[in-house]
């Protein structure tokens, strides 16, 4: 039997240093040795991705093939442009595969992509070698120890991983590769089918990475561009790589005092050129750092450090911990997690703007999936608007066009640069859902995978149903004030300042409330306030900044008592009630939300003859500050309101974030 030929299939690990899975790779001494990426439609057409994390994600592609080009000048990254389901009988059977490796994945769907790979592979006598790699601890492993279940909080984690010890010290890069076989491909691409594409509100061309055939446009099996994909040109200055990954490292940990007394709560979330956090998160997603060097270079500071070092939860590595937290929470759950609907951990809240629902099973008895969340992409919209006046409150949080500045520069920034500050996401994930807007967590956590670099599933996930009081987290009373919290970070407004550059000259005192301000103060200033102002307004010389879209107190105040019913009616995403829609006879008509009536759809949906109309007059809704009239008094109803006006713009009329870019760099 000659030596293995053997391919290294490249996921979510695109580094050389502490690969196990790369190292079994080497360790069978093969003839051959092929780094590989698969360029899957899944995450092309079927995942929401937006332009700053394609490129972050291209970075780390170009910066890991031109490390193993270092170590053996005849190998790169080879990125073949077809899914892997289909590619790999093919690539098996004209390379002489005889192992496939990989890091093990336990996203939903990379945990099915895997199961159909393995299956393959055993039909074609093809080995496969899984090793654990992504996170500290085996997901699985965890939820064993766990008794079977998913680990919802950090105590859950530490118990666990008291059994199965301590992370694994990380394993240094191979100083040599073996070469790569003969690569040529003689059997034909197969093209997936762009449709649907959720990915569309992405691109300003054709997406055409698969036109150019399997190796791309140069037949040297590059990463596609940005261009080739279509997508819009990336303004994030947060850049991927191993390369960049690892010197940040080093000047996290060159500051031993940062490193040893980090405490997540204490990290201003209005801190900006330099953030006050490490920013590491979007190379622990790609896998261009490795959690357990990070893990253990900060351990060791602590060690030295001694007693007056913080420690988990709140220290650097419990923020690891944290993460695994959630991964094992998803590891037991799979794609359930990602949702309210059949899961059994995610408490029922009739939220507006609920998930459209469909059923994955082909007889009907398993848990049904929502739209949004099992990537399916069948509904140009994959929820139901239910309010208009919700719909509205959405699309604005959404753009930063709310009239709360502090809400609306997280918004700003998050869209331009792919990342936000911990206690950024916490403020905005609040005020969307249970300390404001009243809207469902799945809306705010679809925006948050399109625009994070940093978006891993299982985190996202988590911290929104955190956020939401959903799951992990039960203190709803406790809502972000979108004016006292900043300003005890931030009293002179300076991120608000850069990110919403139509409040820049405002005076202190009212610059995270504007509609305060003496009508004097505003024109010196050169700021008009303005009833449903879009981004980028202006009007007789001045900036125009959209009054806040509702009084905050009042509405805080409607969505607790919402929490607290939803609490006390004490229903999970798995209640027969849920998915068979007869939880509305548990909530009274005029409760917060689509509840009117007797029968009502699975997992919070409407009929579809109840959809709002967008035809409504829409209320002012501002607060009453120092020259402006009160605001007329809103019913607390379950039926928004919105003027046609406004229905027309919802379609992304929010301004030119061009524009934008260009006032807020000055």
């Amino acid at each position: 039997m000659g030596k293995p030929r053997v391919i290294y299939w490249f996921r979510t690990d695109l580094r050389l240093h502490d690969s196990p899975a790369l190292k079994a790779a080497i360790d069978l001494k093969p003839e051959c040795l092929y780094p590989i990426w698969t360029w899957d439609p899944h995450y092309v057409y079927r995942a929401r991705v937006g332009p700053n994390r394609w490129r972050f994600l291209i970075d780390c592609q170009n910066d890991l093939s031109a490390s193993i080009t270092k170590l053996n000048k005849k190998s790169k990254l080879h990125v073949i442009r077809e899914a892997p389901q289909t590619l790999f009988p093919k690539l098996w059977k004209a390379w002489k595969i005889s192992h496939l490796v990989f890091e093990k994945d336990t996203d939903a769907y990379a945990r099915s992509r895997d199961e159909e790979i393995i299956a393959l592979a055993k039909k074609a006598g093809v080995e496969v070698i899984v090793k654990t790699g992504r996170t500290l601890f085996d997901p699985d492993e965890l939820v064993k120890q766990n008794r079977g279940k998913p680990t919802m909080s950090i105590n859950q984690v530490q118990n666990a991983g008291e059994t199965l010890g301590e992370p694994a010290r990380p394993i240094d890069a191979p100083k040599s590769l073996p070469d790569p076989g003969d690569t040529k491909l003689d059997f034909d691409q197969e093209q997936p089918a762009p449709d649907p594409d959720v990915n569309a509100i992405q691109r300003d061309q054709d997406e055409k990475s698969y036109a150019s055939g399997l190796a791309g446009p140069k037949g040297d099996f590059s990463a596609p561009t940005l261009e080739e994909i279509g997508i819009k040109n990336a303004t994030s200055p947060h850049r991927g790589g191993e390369t960049r990954a690892l010197q940040a490292l080093d000047e996290i940990i060159k500051d031993e005092d940062y490193t040893a007394t980090f405490a997540k709560p204490n990290t201003a979330p209005t801190d900006f050129e330099p953030q006050s956090t490490t920013l590491l998160s979007p190379h622990l997603h790609f896998g261009s750092l490795s959690c357990r060097l990070f893990y253990w270079r900060a351990q060791d500071v602590v060690f030295k450090y001694g007693s007056k070092a913080t420690q988990p939860p709140t220290s650097l590595t419990g923020q690891l911990l944290f993460r695994d937290m959630y991964f094992g929470a998803q590891a037991a759950l799979g794609h359930t997690f990602a949702q309210t609907v059949g899961n059994p951990n995610c408490r029922f809240v009739p939220w507006h703007l609920p998930s459209r629902v469909q059923d994955s099973s082909s007889d009907g008895n398993s848990a049904p999936l929502t739209v949004a969340n099992a990537a399916s992409g069948t509904q140009e919209r994959d929820y139901q608007i239910d309010s208009a006046e919700a719909e509205e409150y959405f699309r604005r949080w959404k753009h930063g066009i709310t009239g709360f500045p502090w809400i609306d520069a997280l918004m700003r920034q998050l869209r331009h640069d792919g990342w936000i500050h911990h206690l950024g996401r916490h403020a905005v994930a609040c005020f969307l859902t249970r300390g404001g807007c009243y809207v469902s967590w799945e809306r705010g956590a679809s925006v948050f995978e399109e625009w994070l670099i940093d978006h891993e599933v299982a985190c996202n996930i988590g911290n929104w149903q955190w956020l939401s009081c959903t799951a992990f987290y039960a203190q709803f009373y406790r809502c972000y004030s979108p004016v006292a919290f900043p300003r005890k970070w931030d009293k002179e407004g300076r991120f608000v300042r850069k990110w919403v550059p139509e409040l820049a000259d405002v005076p202190e005192k009212y610059v995270y409330e504007p509609w305060k301000a003496p009508i004097q103060d505003m024109k010196k200033a050169k700021v008009v306030l303005k009833k449903g102002a879009e981004l980028g307004e202006e009007e007789g010389g001045s900036k125009v900044y959209p009054k806040p879209m509702f009084d905050f107190n009042e509405r805080r105040q409607i969505c607790i008592d919402g929490l607290k019913q939803a609490y006390d009616v004490g229903l999970y995403g798995n209640d027969p009630k849920v998915l068979d829609g007869s939880w509305r006879k548990l909530f009274p008509d005029d409760a917060e939300g689509p509840t009117k009536g007797k029968k009502g759809g699975t997992g919070g949906m409407i009929e579809d003859n109840e959809e709002a109309t967008g035809e409504e007059e829409f209320g002012d809704g501002q607060q009453k500050g120092e020259g402006e009239q009160t605001p007329t008094k809103k019913k607390q109803g379950n039926r928004g309101e919105a003027s046609p006006k406004q229905a027309r713009k919802r379609k992304e009329n929010h301004g030119s974030m061009e524009q934008f870019v260009k006032r807020s760099k000055k």
